[in-house]
């Protein structure tokens, strides 16, 4: 297993993780101490080193493989919630586990070479910088009275977009620190990746309020996969190993729909957290 591929698995290991953890402190604590809570800012641990090893990940890896195995984090929420929350755990929970499991080894095995290194197309940057202005003044626009179901789909996009960019973005190779943190403040790209992560901070809390965990963990689910799979394979030269499109394409259906399940599953809501991809600290 390449170290990109570990990542990508830590990743959703301790996103899960972190949700539960999380839960469990606002299980113990009130109001503000909640986030004094010892397991709450463990959880936020969690998330950081997730995000972090996501960023790893989406170094090397195909986007639809590294959001797909992130999605996954699901089946460590449910089944975490259940030894550490005592929440119940359906028979299609069950299954759903089984499902996303095993789709996620056929996508990680249909993962393709990592692609060479390649100029982005020349409006890639706009319209990246473009579509998160749209997506922003869309959350300004209808935070006060807007539709639960869209604000998970806009942190769900936001997700997306910080993934996209977090792809996208070249680094010099072999760089020092000193070079590498003035490469990072003069890319338009590692920006974006910052200002999307707040932007679905911002609108998952939202969709949280009004639109409950279970439909902001299925839209998310969904979404997370699809879109930047769609830009990694189309844009950004992600590649499928020869003879697997089908296999892959069948995978990653099968992983979304146990996803969904599980977004509905007790042990999802009882934790009251969503686990998403690497959309910046969260």
């Amino acid at each position: 297993m390449s170290a990109a591929l570990l990542a990508a698995v830590a990743g959703a290991l301790l996103y899960g993780s972190g949700t539960v953890l999380q839960a469990l402190a606002a299980r113990r604590a009130s109001g503000p101490g909640v986030l004094r809570h010892p397991w709450y800012l463990a959880g936020l641990g969690c998330d950081l080193l997730g995000w972090l090893a996501s960023l790893v990940a989406l170094r090397a890896l195909p986007l639809f493989t590294v959001q797909a195995l992130l999605a996954g984090s699901l089946v460590v929420t449910v089944l975490l919630a259940r030894v550490v929350l005592s929440a119940p755990l359906r028979r299609v929970d069950g299954v759903a586990v089984v499902v996303v499991v095993g789709a996620l080894v056929v996508l990680a095995r249909a993962a393709g070479p990592e692609s060479p290194a390649r100029a982005l197309p020349d409006a890639f940057t706009g319209t990246v910088l473009g579509a998160l202005g749209v997506l922003a003044a869309v959350s300004v626009a209808a935070y006060r009275r807007g539709a639960g179901w869209l604000f998970a789909l806009l942190a769900a996009l936001a997700a997306s977009g910080a993934a996209i960019c977090a792809r996208a973005v070249t680094l010099p190779a072999g760089a020092g620190t000193g070079e590498l943190v003035r490469a990072v403040a003069v890319e338009p790209l590692a920006w974006a990746v910052a200002a999307f992560g707040l932007l679905m901070t911002v609108a998952y809390a939202r969709a949280l309020e009004r639109a409950g965990v279970g439909a902001t963990a299925a839209v998310m689910a969904v979404v997370e996969v699809v879109v930047p799979a769609a830009v990694g394979l189309g844009v950004l030269h992600d590649a499928v190993r020869p003879g697997w499109p089908v296999a892959a394409v069948v995978a990653a259906v099968l992983a979304l729909g146990a996803c969904v399940a599980l977004a509905a599953s007790p042990a999802t809501t009882a934790t009251g957290h969503v686990p998403v991809g690497p959309a910046a600290a969260r």
